[in-house]
């Protein structure tokens, strides 16, 4: 579906392309020629336009009060988007291979590193809170052994399923420590 949105797209350029060409046999005044030259100048940018309105962007609200946590949840996003750029544009096995194993890498580490901060600092739900983290791990590996059979294929839908499950584990299961830490002495 995606190729073929990129074919009809590539298609209506050299449409237009055409069009004007063709108005300018009829003198370089001919104002439909120009309109349509700016139409096809005007394409790439509603395209990357439309392309960062899909992406996820941090926001204030997002942030859990600690900020080395709140770091990390940067970090995963911008590697999150990474991730879709090389999903959504093709960008070759390498890339988005590459983009994937650092989105698990980091999401790994942080895991780890939010895990160190609850349990030294005795957070009551830690154990709740740790096997939300290994679930999604979970999952996460599914995708990873789904793609190493199917390839690019395997990664519809997963940087969707991403994105919701860290905005909603972050607005909920995070935020719930966030006085818990402050009160240890955290921000």
């Amino acid at each position: 579906m995606k190729k073929l949105k990129t074919l009809l797209l590539v298609a209506i350029i050299g449409l237009l392309v055409v069009a004007a060409g063709l108005g300018f046999l009829f003198g370089f005044d001919n104002p439909v020629a120009w309109i349509l030259i700016g139409m096809v100048i005007l394409i790439p940018f509603i395209y990357n336009w439309k392309v960062r309105s899909d992406q996820l962007v941090w926001k204030d609200s997002y942030s859990v009060g600690i900020a080395q946590l709140d770091d990390d949840h940067r970090k995963l996003i911008e590697l999150l988007n990474k991730f879709q750029t090389a999903y959504e544009y093709h960008t070759g096995e390498e890339f988005e291979r590459k983009a994937l194993e650092e989105l698990v890498d980091y999401t790994k580490y942080h895991f780890d590193h939010e895990e160190k901060l609850l349990q030294d600092n005795n957070y009551p739900d830690f154990a709740a809170h740790k096997d939300q983290h290994v679930a999604m791990i979970a999952e996460v590996e599914r995708f990873v052994e789904d793609y190493q059979v199917r390839g690019h294929e395997a990664l519809e839908g997963v940087a969707q399923y991403l994105q919701g499950w860290l905005i909603n584990h972050i607005n909920g299961t995070d935020k719930q420590y966030t006085s818990h830490l402050q009160e240890k002495g955290l921000n």
